[in-house]
């Protein structure tokens, strides 16, 4: 068990997870409100599975709160997932999964954040997903204030987070009590954590300290368009068909030294969609699709991958980027449903392990980029952290 967005199973595709109210959003949903998050998956070795759900209370850092399923949830602390529909006229065989939340069966009562987890015939050991969610609880109010880097040497590459909160609950020691966490796009793995306040007002903290929430600002995302596997989409180099469908996108180039040009993205996000049939989740075909990038390896002994929210941004085997060195370039091949995606490239050092997202993309403070601020405060004696 990883307290992480996580598929555990190879045949397991295309998770999503998202506030209704917005596709591809964060998955943050208002206690005790009539929002809902959908959450969905393909099983690609189709048929009908006994999968089985459950959720757990987390920390602020995503451990588990060790509190008992009667302290967070009014009902229920597990279900089995009843919606689901077969794919139809699809090359590939498989099985859509559909789960609302909170149900009947289950319905958090204290916010925090919370993990989904997804198992096979009721037994938490054979797990299938796990996918992380928030609870929210409107106590405060969080003003967020973009700026280029105030460090002159990263002027130009990073973009600062000043934030304030605005709170009527009394605050004995906001250095104790109140932890912030500012997010780039919906990025766990970008995540940094505020435990002090520059300023403490009546109400108010102030979070703008000089050297604190610098953020690099990157690029825009790359993307491509398969929402068609008849006619060539944005990006698409070539589609082959045969008994399974291929789709070469046009070589990437190293954009790392490039100057800053302005596409519009989707900040990382994806979207599953299909202009042949009626109904995008059923209909929607999938597709190898052949990555390729122009560039050398910037140091002798490290990684490159492939990333985006479609793939939960994960540094694993299955993204990972094979080289040619007789060719100069990076290349890999992956299965995913029919749509529009967003995706870049990462290099990781093997010596120092840190994932360098700058390196094959650049890094422009001009770059739009979304940012979330998750407050987190825990009452003196309470055993948990309210959102």
């Amino acid at each position: 068990l990883v307290y992480d967005n996580q598929v555990y199973q190879p045949q397991i595709k295309s998770v999503q997870c998202y506030n209704t109210v917005k596709e591809q959003s964060l998955p943050v949903i208002v206690l005790k409100s009539n929002e809902q998050l959908l959450f969905s998956f393909d099983d690609l070795h189709g048929g009908t599975k006994n999968y089985w759900y459950t959720v757990e209370h987390c920390t602020s850092d995503w451990k588990s709160s060790r509190l008992s399923s009667a302290d967070y949830l009014e009902s229920l602390n597990e279900d089995r997932i009843t919606e689901y529909s077969y794919s139809s006229g699809t090359i590939q065989k498989y099985t859509h999964y559909e789960l609302s939340l909170p149900n009947m069966q289950i319905r958090p009562k204290i916010s925090g954040n919370y993990l989904l987890k997804v198992y096979e015939e009721g037994d938490q050991k054979k797990l299938v997903i796990t996918q992380q969610f928030y609870v929210v609880e409107n106590l405060a109010n969080i003003a967020i204030d973009v700026v280029p880097s105030q460090q002159v040497a990263l002027r130009f590459s990073n973009q600062k987070v000043n934030f304030t909160i605005a709170h009527q609950m009394p605050i004995q020691n906001p250095y104790l009590d109140l932890k912030a966490v500012v997010m780039q796009n919906n990025n766990p793995q970008t995540a940094i954590i505020n435990t002090k306040p520059a300023f403490v007002r009546p109400g108010t903290l102030v979070y703008n300290e000089l050297n604190s929430n610098d953020f690099p600002a990157g690029n825009e995302f790359r993307k491509f368009d398969i929402r068609s596997l008849r006619y060539k989409g944005e990006n698409v180099q070539d589609i082959l068909k045969d008994s399974t469908v291929n789709v070469v996108l046009f070589p990437d180039i190293n954009t790392g030294k490039a100057k800053y040009s302005n596409v519009i993205d989707e900040n990382g996000n994806f979207f599953i969609r299909n202009q042949e049939g009626r109904d995008d989740r059923r209909e929607s075909d999938y597709a190898g699709v052949t990555f390729t990038l122009n560039a050398v390896p910037p140091s002798p002994n490290g990684k490159a991958y492939v990333v985006g929210r479609f793939n939960n941004y994960a540094l694993n085997e299955a993204n990972q980027l094979s080289y040619d060195a007789g060719r100069k370039r990076f290349y890999s091949n992956i299965f995913l449903k029919q749509g529009l995606y967003d995706y870049r490239y990462v290099w990781v050092d093997n010596a120092t392990g840190k994932a360098d997202q700058t390196v094959f993309e650049g890094s422009f403070f001009e770059t739009e980029n979304t940012y979330q601020v998750l407050a987190y405060f825990r009452k003196p004696g309470s055993r948990w952290e309210q959102l």
